[in-house]
């Protein structure tokens, strides 16, 4: 389904911001403090975020690399996470990152003692609760802009 946009109007700006102001813009906090506050290294963040974008097939967010400090994961980074299982270009965390993305999307109920156990050998419980609302938070907010064809008319910012 593609919803109107008025002429002029940024899709995201006005299907988060004006048609759905009370809840669009909490959405929009709790996306840009997944970027702004996270903790997680951009490798293991840049894994479960792009995994969540190729499930979703957001356009958008298959685009989008985030940047800190001028750094970037390198251009052929999305292929490695399309297969993290066998890549010799990811660290446990950034493979299990990947991992955690795809089953929380796809099988959530599968999510087991023996893959928490490995979670905890490499991350702190402060951190798995961050990857998995930033993986949430990546699920629900790309979904919407690939169901409302929002991610075929947004254009990346220029830096």
């Amino acid at each position: 389904m593609n919803i109107d946009i008025p002429e002029g109007k940024d899709p995201i700006g006005y299907v988060w911001g004006e048609l759905v102001p009370g809840i669009g813009m909490a959405a929009a906090n709790l996306s840009l403090a997944v970027y702004q506050h996270t903790t997680l290294g951009l490798r293991e963040f840049e894994a479960a975020r792009l995994r969540i974008a190729q499930i979703n097939g957001c356009m958008f967010c298959l685009d989008w690399r985030t940047e800190r400090d001028g750094v970037k994961v390198e251009d052929d980074f999305a292929d490695a996470v399309t297969q993290w299982r066998t890549t010799d270009a990811f660290d446990d965390r950034a493979r299990l990152a990947a991992e955690y993305a795809e089953r929380y999307a796809l099988d959530h109920h599968g999510l087991d003692e023996e893959f928490w156990a490995r979670m905890a050998r490499h991350y702190t419980q402060v951190e798995i609760v961050e990857l998995t609302m930033s993986i949430g938070a990546w699920l629900v907010f790309g979904r919407l802009n690939r169901v409302f064809g929002l991610d075929a008319m947004c254009v990346l910012p220029k830096f």
